[in-house]
């Protein structure tokens, strides 16, 4: 029973991270914040917290509730759309915006506070429809498959998200003096505007 139970936590281990492990606007964001050297930890803890809150809620049921109210579902993708939109706009002014100094993130008022931070990745966590479809939907009907052993392969996804947000944020803060210059901070915020805008014009037609 227990080598079951293990080879099920391995099973959510991995299939956790294939869904984890993309390149969205949570990623984008906390890459950012980890090359910032900006509030990495709380980030990283509130992603991954509301991951596990997610994967647990659909292992206990909540995807079918989720399926049983497709409208909720599209206001959802048009309320998320709309938000990812606005960030990609103001990564794309960032972009344009000249700097004084050779590290943009020094510049008063350049990084988010971090109450703003914290709520920036809440958003871009609960207001993302995509994460209900890799959490709750996929991962939840996933485990349930599992019958007595579907909370090892919850606990399995769940590890996976600790991981992946751990070594990305980590990861990116040891990229800082990459970003020493305004020239590269300037080709992250256009990146990021790419990311975000095609997202949330992809959700709102999508809806």
């Amino acid at each position: 029973m227990t080598t079951t139970y293990l080879l099920t936590a391995l099973a959510g281990l991995v299939t956790g991270a294939g869904l984890i492990i993309a390149i969205g606007p949570q990623n984008v964001f906390v890459i950012r914040q980890g090359i910032a050297g900006r509030y990495v930890v709380p980030v990283i803890t509130v992603c991954a917290i509301s991951d596990i809150v997610l994967i647990s809620a659909g292992t206990a049921g909540l995807g079918a509730v989720i399926t049983a109210h497709p409208n909720a579902v599209v206001l959802a993708r048009y309320v998320g759309g709309a938000y990812l939109i606005a960030l990609g706009a103001f990564a794309a002014k960032r972009t344009w915006r000249p700097t004084a100094g050779a590290h943009p993130g020094a510049e008063p008022g350049r990084n988010l506070g971090v109450w703003a931070a914290l709520g920036t990745a809440l958003a871009l966590t609960w207001l993302n429809p995509h994460t209900y479809l890799d959490t709750v939907l996929t991962l939840g009907s996933i485990a349930n498959s599992h019958s007595n052993a579907k909370w090892a392969f919850a606990i399995g996804a769940c590890i996976a998200s600790l991981l992946w947000f751990g070594m990305l944020g980590f990861g990116a803060k040891k990229m800082a003096p990459v970003f020493a210059s305004s020239r590269a901070w300037r080709l992250l915020d256009a990146a990021i505007a790419v990311v975000m805008s095609g997202l949330g014009v992809i959700l709102v037609v999508s809806a």
